[in-house]
C-alpha cells in the first residue's frame, strides 16, 4: 500500500485520519504543521501528502508549493474547513489532486485518499 504523510495541526483529527488510513493498509507518518511536514518529506519517500491548509508555522499552501518543487511526483491532497482557504489553493490546481472539505466522514476521507493515489 501507500506511504502517506498527514500534516494537520488538530491532534485528534490527525490521529483519526491516520488510524483510518492504517486500517486500509497504508503506512502513515504524522506532522503537526507544515514545517514538520516539510522536514518529514526530506527524511523519506512518500506516495501522498495529505495536508490541512490552515496551520501555524507553515500553512498547507506553502507546504504544497515546496513539496511539489522538491518532490514533483508526490501526489498532494489538501483539506480545509474554510471556503476562503479553498480559493487560496486555486494556484495549486496543477500541483494537487483535490481539496477535501471539512468536516468529512471516515468513508469520505478514505475515498478521497484512494482516488488521489489512483490519479
Amino acid at each position: 500500500m501507500a506511504r502517506i504523510l498527514i500534516t494537520e495541526d488538530e491532534d485528534s483529527l490527525r490521529s483519526f485520519v491516520a488510524r483510518a488510513l492504517r486500517l486500509d493498509g497504508h503506512d502513515t507518518v504524522e506532522a503537526a504543521d507544515g514545517a514538520e511536514g516539510l522536514e518529514a518529506l526530506g527524511e523519506g519517500v512518500f506516495d501522498l501528502l495529505l495536508s490541512d491548509i490552515r496551520m501555524p508555522v507553515m500553512d498547507g499552501i506553502e507546504l504544497a508549493h515546496r513539496a511539489s518543487a522538491n518532490h514533483p511526483n508526490l501526489k498532494i491532497l489538501l483539506m480545509t474547513g474554510y471556503a476562503e482557504q479553498r480559493e487560496r489553493a486555486d494556484d495549486l490546481m496543477e500541483k494537487i489532486v483535490d481539496v477535501v472539505s471539512k468536516p468529512f466522514s471516515l468513508p469520505d476521507i478514505r475515498k478521497a485518499v484512494a482516488l488521489a493515489l489512483a490519479a
